[in-house]
């Protein structure tokens, strides 16, 4: 096996050079079949290398590919795929009915799934269906494109949508004087070094993973796609190809700590230097426990697709003031500024407006400008964020704007509720948020999630609030629940736990279930 850089999945692997002579023949063969300059692709595969080399392609010719959760169906589907416009597809076979249901006149190219995946997911071994072309048909039937593509975006990448709809975010292209800048600002910012290894155990169709395992691939380095995380397999991976660098989100960690000690010892993780981590809260005991068990390698940075990263913060930095988000990395910058502009002191929360550090592009949602423009105010952009800046210029987020409740004309942070029980003894996670409330206008619901094992009830809930905070902050409602629905970033989707408390007929009152 040569020195040369490889890209993994399971225990197959290629060169960046085939990979990239991969890209060249798939991008001639994509040609073909009609996709030019601007065109956009939509992919809906698990973690696999072949989802790299599509990208890849796409790049070639000056096409947008457009990683989608394969997990969706019906209307969510339907929407990414009529709203990103997509020309073509490359799907993983197994899903191919669903997209074909809900785009039928869609160009599709079937990629079979690799043995990995097929574990990882337990699929049947099957033939290709030939209903459609493969992947492997363009590849082994076309030279490679020479031509030079125009600059083109990315990716567009879908917001998870845990307050509605998922929007398409189209970044603009990195025009090349730029692309220094960018390449070394985000190998920076995810710790990625040329020679280094890193493993990508998220969905490739989220932004963080798929722009760290795309920086890592320019960066020249090896690069472990996981196609499913699993967490003594992650360690069992990082021991195997002494892994240095991995960009997780927080459920990950929850899930590591949850291993027996003597399971987790077991394994050599000394070749760890990096574990970055962003896209959800992290409760600062779980942060700890990690620093604690793997040391000082832990950094956290705080963002989203549409601006890459405005703070971030490191271990010593994250032990000694819970909470932060950090400070402003790089060139960027950071404002807390009310609802009219007006710039806060400090310490005072208020909705957090950022400037991109340099090299990052712009952006726009697909079908909403609007939007855009109203995220923005003299050059700082804001994702809805409350929080404030300590005296040394330290983030630290209250709560969405979106999910702040107003009971009684008060303005009540869920966020600051959530901390205070994840501080309880047998709490997994929990989610709280305002419901409709006669009365009050609204008031405040806690969903939680016990640890396995762990005896719970509604009253341990609420007089553990009650002794901590205010009396208005604590929960009416209080739900015990096995599991929690999130995303694959740890997200929780808050929307489906408040739709059943929507209908107006529907009575307010405590309840606990399993």
């Amino acid at each position: 096996m040569s020195d040369e850089p490889r890209i993994w999945t399971g225990e197959e692997s290629r060169t960046h050079g085939e990979v990239q002579g991969r890209a060249a023949r798939l991008a001639t063969g994509l040609r073909a079949a009609g996709v030019g300059a601007g065109d956009r692709i939509a992919l809906l595969m698990r973690n696999e290398t072949a989802f790299l080399e599509v990208t890849l392609a796409a790049g070639r010719i000056g096409a947008v590919p457009v990683p989608l959760n394969w997990h969706w169906t019906g209307d969510d589907l339907a929407h990414a795929l009529e709203n990103s416009r997509s020309r073509l597809a490359v799907v993983h076979g197994d899903l191919l009915p669903v997209v074909a249901a809900q785009a039928p006149d869609l160009s599709i190219i079937e990629a079979v799934e690799p043995d990995a995946v097929r574990a990882a997911y337990r699929l049947p071994t099957r033939p290709p269906t030939r209903r459609v072309p493969t992947l492997e048909d363009l590849i082994g039937a076309n030279e490679p494109w020479t031509e030079q593509a125009p600059p083109a975006p990315m990716a567009v990448i879908y917001t998870s949508g845990t307050t509605g709809s998922a929007k398409g975010v189209l970044r603009d292209p990195i025009p090349p004087r730029d692309r220094p800048t960018a390449l070394a600002n985000v190998a920076s910012l995810f710790h990625l070094r040329e020679g280094a290894t890193t493993l990508v155990p998220a969905p490739l169709y989220h932004s963080a993973p798929n722009a760290h395992a795309v920086f890592s691939l320019a960066m020249g380095m090896d690069v472990h796609v996981m196609p499913r995380f699993d967490a003594e397999g992650f360690l069992r991976l990082v021991e195997q190809h002494r892994v240095t660098t991995v960009q997780m989100v927080p459920t990950m960690f929850v899930r590591l700590l949850q291993l027996p000690e003597p399971v987790r010892r077991s394994y050599d993780l000394s070749s760890l230097t990096a574990i970055v981590h962003a896209a959800a809260p992290c409760p600062p005991q779980v942060k700890a426990a990690m620093i604690d068990w793997l040391g000082p390698i832990v950094h956290e940075y705080y963002g989203g697709a549409e601006i890459g990263a405005f703070t971030a913060c490191d271990s010593t930095e994250a032990l000694t003031r819970p909470g932060t988000v950090g400070r402003p990395v790089l060139d960027a910058d950071v404002r807390i500024l009310d609802e009219h502009g007006t710039e806060l002191p400090t310490g005072e929360d208020g909705i957090v407006y950022g400037r991109p550090f340099s090299g990052w592009p712009d952006f726009t949602y697909i079908d909403d400008d609007a939007k855009r423009r109203g995220m923005e105010q003299e050059g700082y952009l804001t994702l809805g964020d409350i929080g404030h800046l300590d005296v040394d210029g330290y983030l630290y987020l209250a709560d969405r704007q979106n999910d702040m409740v107003i009971s009684g004309g008060v303005n009540i942070y869920p966020a600051e509720i959530e901390a205070c029980l994840h501080d309880l003894d047998g709490v997994a996670d929990v989610a709280v948020f305002g419901i409709p409330d006669s009365d009050m206008g609204e008031a405040i619901a806690a969903h939680v999630q016990p640890l396995p094992g762990a005896t719970l009830a509604a009253e341990d809930i609420r007089d553990h609030v009650s002794s901590r905070l205010a009396r208005y902050k604590v929960p009416r409602e209080v739900v015990l629940v096995e599991e929690l629905p999130r995303e694959d970033t740890g997200k929780i989707f808050k929307r489906l736990l408040k739709e059943k408390y929507l209908s107006p007929d529907r009575p307010l009152t405590d309840r606990s279930s399993t």
